[in-house]
């Protein structure tokens, strides 16, 4: 049982995703609590049929939490989330904030659940592109043994927002219409386009997201050095990240063996018919829970047989982000 749940941002996207996913799953809550920025104070949102009206936060109104969802940008996070620690609380962050703090662990349920009672009251919530990899990637590895990623990302507009999605919409419809597609919320037009993620470009040559996805594998399967390499793209579609995966091994692996688990690894759903050439797709991920995982097939470059080739999809918005961060807070419920 939760005391008392308070989920700060919850008027953006992935904020109302973790009010659908509370009505979805009902866990054991007494009291939940609704704030946002001071904008958006006073709208009033119903969560499991109880009219909650949402407050500007303030360390007042987080004042008796028991656990913290937070998706309302780092800022925010480092301002109030160790408040909520300090107290007694725990807080389970949606931002880069802490995600890269040795003392906060990392954490996606169906991986290292175990991480989770190493915190001292803040938890992170992986970048979404990390998750969509690692619900594929770290069963293969904890079976085989991984030697090396390459990801490509063909990343939705949702990843950036509900403006980023209204952006795609109109300018879908200027661009039919004839009309010049403006770029306001992304650096460049989004509708039928693709572009290098809209993260700044690093030192490294790489940008953020991809730096992102190559700090968090590591921390999260606790290996510090493994090679990976990853290039990330927002794509033109409205929500579900995609990527293109290249795994090398230590010693040969079958796709038949790749497949054989992903009959029964929790979160994924295999989808890999090559008579229908029907592999996942961003249209069936989203609003599901599962991440699909399929158009797995040997690397043809390595004659050796230790590589191989996959796609997966799944919905940012809930695995990617609210529903990971639910299925945290439950773990913490059920430990109380």
């Amino acid at each position: 049982m939760i005391q008392h749940l308070a989920i700060v941002g919850a008027t953006g996207v992935v904020g109302r995703e973790f009010l659908k996913i509370l009505e979805q799953r009902d866990p054991a809550i007494d009291r939940v609590s609704l704030l946002a920025s001071p904008r958006s104070a006073g709208t009033k949102i119903s969560v499991r049929n109880k009219e909650i009206t949402v407050e500007a936060t303030s360390a007042e109104k987080l004042a008796g939490v028991t656990v913290a969802v937070f998706s309302a940008g780092a800022s925010v996070s480092r301002e109030y989330a160790p408040i909520i620690a300090r107290a007694g609380g725990v807080v389970i962050d949606n931002s880069s904030a802490f995600r890269m703090d040795p003392d906060v662990p990392l954490v996606i349920p169906e991986i290292n659940a175990g991480d989770i009672a190493k915190h001292n009251g803040i938890i992170a919530n992986p970048n979404c592109t990390t998750i969509m990899l690692l619900m594929a990637v770290a069963p293969i590895h904890r079976a085989f043994g991984v030697k090396r990623i390459v990801v490509s990302t063909y990343q939705a507009a949702s990843g950036a927002g509900i403006e980023a999605m209204n952006e795609l919409t109109k300018q879908s419809r200027d661009y039919l219409d004839g009309k010049e597609r403006r770029a306001e919320i992304f650096p460049h037009p989004i509708a039928f386009n693709l572009f290098a993620h809209d993260s700044s470009v690093e030192a490294n040559g790489y940008n953020g997201e991809e730096n992102k996805v190559v700090n968090e594998t590591r921390k999260i399967l606790h290996e510090p050095t493994m090679p990976i390499a990853v290039t990330c793209v927002r794509v033109p579609i409205m929500r579900a990240h995609s990527e293109s995966i290249n795994l090398e091994f230590h010693d040969p692996v079958t796709p038949e063996q790749i497949r054989a688990l992903f009959a029964s690894s929790p979160g994924t759903k295999l989808v890999d018919d090559r008579e229908r050439s029907y592999f996942p797709m961003p249209i069936d991920a989203d609003g599901i829970d599962d991440v699909l995982v399929g158009r797995i097939r040997s690397d043809i470059s390595r004659p050796d047989g230790r590589g191989i080739e996959l796609f997966v999809s799944g919905d940012q918005l809930r695995k990617g982000a609210a529903l990971n961060a639910i299925q945290i807070a439950e773990s913490l419920g059920a430990a109380e």
